[in-house]
Order: structure tokens, then C-alpha cells, then sequence
């Protein structure tokens, strides 16, 4: 076998035909299998690589090559699409993330601690949800990602690890059964992450600002999702600015709530109003919420840092106490 017949013309007729045929059909009648590493990017849309390149040797020399005609992909395919001038893009479909599990650990748990089909309309609507770029960024994914197949393996990867479950158990990890401990010991709790959590994701607002890096585990009870949506609002300038305005019509000193510290008095005209804001509950207590000014609190920079820094987090009140007791 040799594809350095493949001609740029045959490769652009087997992406005809994918389009024309759907995904599938294609596979089929081409006798592959779904890629699962490399992918060919041609004007927007993702082609299974050694499908499109198999399909493209039969229009070239008439002899189309089939799955079993090829060894690895990144010294086969990759160089002959390459050097026709297209675009290859390696695509591995990211792990499933704690916010994920708990989404599909709350459908098993809600369906007896069983599996779900993937033609199950509450895996369909999963796997709907779980394409917001809250998560995962959309250049990061392949074409099947989070499909309902997939959603459907992991609630049996869920199921089976449940300790009543005396079957076979299927290939799953570390997290799923971490996230599986915690339903079964917090059930109430956990709902609660997982409803905050679809209401951060179907809101359809990524939240963009990173994990704070003096947060340890962006992987908290919290989630990463309802983390990065916490401190992206903390860090609102116009959440700030409309709690600051509200101490001084109150009389109040700008300074932290908890220790005292007043930036002005350390720091002159530079520290006039500095100060960070804070959310007193974390979203998944609330959920997803409009902000009241109530909900916030104004303390240093040191303070923020020490309430955020272990799981759970630590109230305004529990790090007072903290204070006072050393």
C-alpha cells in the first residue's frame, strides 16, 4: 500500500461524498470505524482522516483501502494529507470533568442507580446541555464529543461502581466513583451542585474568568463551573463599586469586614477604595442568582485569599472566629 497516489482532487471528492452521505453511511460503505485522534479540518467541518484518506485512494487508483490497510495515523495519513495542502487536527476528547460526573451521577441516582440508554431522552437532553463552552472550549472537542453514546457509557461506568452493583463493572476511574461516594453519603447536597450547575450551563454564559490561583482545587464540592462563575462575579467592577457606594451612604468605613484593614490609612490617597468584594454564599447553595448587595461583603485581599483557600469554604463569620482565636 502506498498513498502517495492520493491526489488532492480524490480527497476533496471523498469530503463530497461524506457530506452528501452524513458521517455514518459514510463510515459504513467506507468500512471505517470513527476517528479517534486525528481529523481532517476542511472549510469549518471535521472529517474522519483515514475514512476520508482510504475513500480517496480508490478514486485515485481505484482500489479503496480499508481500516485494516492502515497503521498509525500520524505517520500514514498525517504527512500524505499535509502535503496535499489540507489540514489535520489532532483531537483528543477531553476527560470528564467533576461538574460533568455530577450531572450524569444525579441521572443515574434519579433512575434506581442504573445505567441510562443512550436513547433515553434525559441522556439526550444531557448531552445537549454538557455543549456549552462553560467546560470544555469548543476547539478543544472532536465530533463526538459528549454525544448521547458517550453520556449513555458513562452513567454504566457510574452504575457499576455503586457498591449494591454485583455485575460486571465497566472501565471507569477515580472521579467516578469520588463523585458516586458523595451522592451516596451528601445526596441533598449534591442535587443541589448538580441543579446549580444546569442552571449555570443552560444560562449559556461562560463564565471565563480562570480559577484564582490561591484556590488550591478548582474541583471543589462548589464545581469548576460554579467557581469560575463565583469569582467572575466577585471580580465585577460594577458589583464593587455598587457595594462600596452602599457603605458610604450607610456611614461606613471602606475596609475589610472581618480584620479591620483599611487600605486608605495604610496607603494613603493610593488605597482610597480599594477593597475586594465577596460573595457570602457560594453558588451551590444559591445557584445561579441576581446579586443583592446584601449577599456581599467587603474585605482585604488576605482575607479573601483565607476564605477561599480550603474546602469547605469558610463563612465571614467562621474566619472572624478564626481571628479571634489566634
Amino acid at each position: 500500500m502506498t498513498l502517495a497516489d492520493i491526489t488532492r482532487p480524490a480527497v476533496l471528492a471523498a469530503i463530497a461524498e461524506f457530506d452528501r452521505l452524513g458521517r455514518d453511511e459514510f463510515l459504513r460503505l467506507a468500512g471505517f470505524g470513527r476517528s479517534k485522534l486525528y481529523y481532517l479540518e476542511y472549510q469549518g467541518r471535521l472529517y474522519d482522516s483515514k475514512a476520508i484518506v482510504g475513500y480517496a485512494h480508490g478514486q485515485s487508483t481505484g482500489t479503496p483501502l480499508v481500516s485494516e490497510d492502515f497503521s498509525g495515523g500520524d505517520k500514514t495519513v498525517v504527512p500524505r494529507l499535509t502535503a496535499l495542502g489540507f489540514d489535520v487536527r489532532y483531537m483528543r476528547n477531553p476527560d470528564w470533568t467533576r461538574d460533568e460526573i455530577i450531572l450524569a451521577c444525579a441521572l443515574v441516582e434519579a433512575n434506581g442507580w442504573r445505567q441510562l440508554d443512550a436513547a433515553d431522552q434525559r441522556v439526550k437532553e444531557l448531552s445537549e446541555l454538557l455543549q456549552s463552552p462553560a467546560i470544555h472550549p469548543v476547539d478543544q472537542r472532536g465530533p463526538e464529543f459528549r454525544n448521547a453514546a458517550g453520556v449513555g457509557r458513562k452513567t454504566a461506568d457510574i452504575a457499576t461502581a455503586h457498591p449494591q452493583y454485583l455485575g460486571k463493572k465497566t472501565n471507569g476511574n477515580r472521579l467516578d466513583r469520588e463523585v458516586l461516594d458523595d451522592f451516596i453519603a451528601r445526596p441533598a447536597e449534591m442535587h443541589a451542585v448538580a441543579a446549580a450547575i444546569r442552571t449555570a450551563l443552560a444560562a449559556d454564559e461562560p463564565p471565563t474568568a480562570g480559577p484564582d490561583p490561591d484556590v488550591p482545587d478548582p474541583t471543589a464540592d462548589e464545581g469548576g463551573v460554579l467557581l469560575r462563575l463565583h469569582l467572575r462575579r466577585e471580580r465585577d467592577p460594577k458589583i464593587r463599586r455598587a457595594k462600596i457606594a452602599d457603605a458610604k451612604r450607610h456611614g461606613l468605613a471602606i475596609a475589610c469586614e472581618i480584620c479591620g484593614f483599611d487600605f486608605a490609612k495604610t496607603y494613603g490617597v493610593r488605597g482610597t477604595d480599594y477593597i475586594e468584594c465577596h460573595h457570602r454564599t457560594p453558588l451551590h447553595v444559591t445557584g445561579p442568582t441576581k446579586t443583592r448587595l446584601a449577599d456581599l461583603a467587603l474585605i482585604c485581599s488576605n482575607c479573601h485569599r483565607m476564605i477561599h483557600r480550603t474546602k469547605p469554604w469558610l463563612t465571614v463569620e467562621e474566619l472572624q472566629s478564626v481571628m479571634q482565636r489566634s
